[in-house]
């Protein structure tokens, strides 16, 4: 019987590292993980990364926040866009907060682990890397996107699929892994990949020199959850498996299992979405290419905010299933036999 927590990592950036995060903070003998990307350059974030000259603040104040006990408070007031005039506007406190912090503290990391003692978190957050950079999309038709902003928000009817994304340093020749990043993997009994924008959330923390090579000799079972929703410009008419190949393509490795949320969204919803161009992510039961992965399907939908998202409590049920092997289905690394089980099942 193991007497000691599991090691969770995930790994991700934006809305959907929340969800993941608001998933675990709650489920006991665990200690939690999270390793965000630092090229976020858009809005508040971007902002006071262009002025301030400060690491991206956005994405790391959503993981600290999501994994805090004063989760409600700190989200209604650290997330609140500030509306008055001026310098301020579009800015939020928690923003400003981890900004001054940075530059009184002397260093993005100390900050976020001051901001992590005042939110009494149990867990760890850290920037993937503490070095500067932008990052740059290569498309199908030969351009280059600078920036995550622009390769997130396209411009125009139509635009090339992205082959590729790289880091440009700002002021070295080349960057570096934040090293406590490295530990993690290696101390890592699970890594668990959040939702996201693919290439912006996931894949930017992945291509940071050391991450995907310190993830191919891990031992830890690697699961990803799959995003819902499709997103023009990044994932436009992807299917679940146009997302894991990019993935393991980066990795350089197979990951061992995907969830999968296997509930549409109503019509209503889906219009919405269909109007900015996006789609339902689906994996067929007919797919020979998911092979000794594990599927974990089921109904892992939240739209209660009328956005297409994974409910953490949804999700927290099943993650608790499969990191303390409940259920009857076998999670080793060996290629599992077929179960019929509400826990998990080959598509």
């Amino acid at each position: 019987m193991r007497n000691k927590p599991y090691k969770i990592l995930t790994i991700g950036g934006g809305s959907g590292q929340f969800a993941l995060l608001s998933a675990l903070r709650d489920l006991k003998d665990i200690n939690i993980t999270s390793v965000v990307s630092m090229t976020d350059n858009g809005g508040s974030t971007g902002r006071l990364r262009d002025e301030l000259g400060t690491l991206p603040p956005g994405d790391a104040l959503k993981c600290i926040v999501a994994l805090s006990p004063l989760r409600d408070a700190a989200q209604s007031i650290l997330l609140k866009r500030l509306n008055g005039d001026g310098k301020l506007q579009g800015h939020n406190a928690g923003n400003m907060l981890l900004t001054m912090l940075s530059r009184y503290a002397g260093s993005f990391p100390a900050a976020i682990k001051n901001l992590s003692e005042i939110l009494e978190l149990d867990g760890t957050v850290l920037p993937a890397t503490t070095d500067k950079a932008t990052l740059v999309a290569e498309l199908s038709d030969g351009r280059r996107i600078y920036g995550e902003s622009a390769i997130d928000i396209p411009v125009g009817e139509q635009r090339g699929k992205i082959n590729n994304v790289f880091l440009v340093p700002h002021f070295n020749n080349s960057i570096s892994v934040y090293p406590p990043v490295i530990e993690a993997i290696k101390n890592a009994d699970y890594i668990f990949i959040a939702p996201g924008d693919l290439f912006t959330s996931i894949i930017a923390n992945l291509i940071v020199p050391g991450v995907k090579e310190e993830i191919q000799k891990t031992s830890a079972k690697i699961i990803f959850t799959l995003n819902i929703m499709t997103k023009f410009g990044e994932t436009h008419d992807f299917k679940g498996y146009d997302f894991v190949r990019k993935l393991e393509d980066c990795l350089d490795r197979q990951i061992d299992g995907i969830i999968y949320n296997r509930r549409r969204p109503d019509n209503r919803l889906l219009k919405k979405y269909i109007d900015e161009k996006a789609e339902f992510v689906e994996l067929e039961k007919s797919e020979t290419w998911i092979g000794d992965r594990v599927i974990y399907g089921g109904d892992f939908l939240d739209t209660s905010a009328e956005i297409a998202r994974h409910d953490p409590i949804k999700l927290a049920s099943l993650i608790k299933k499969i990191i303390f092997k409940q259920d009857d289905f076998n999670l080793g690394y060996k290629p599992p036999k077929i179960h019929k089980s509400n826990l998990a099942m080959r598509l």
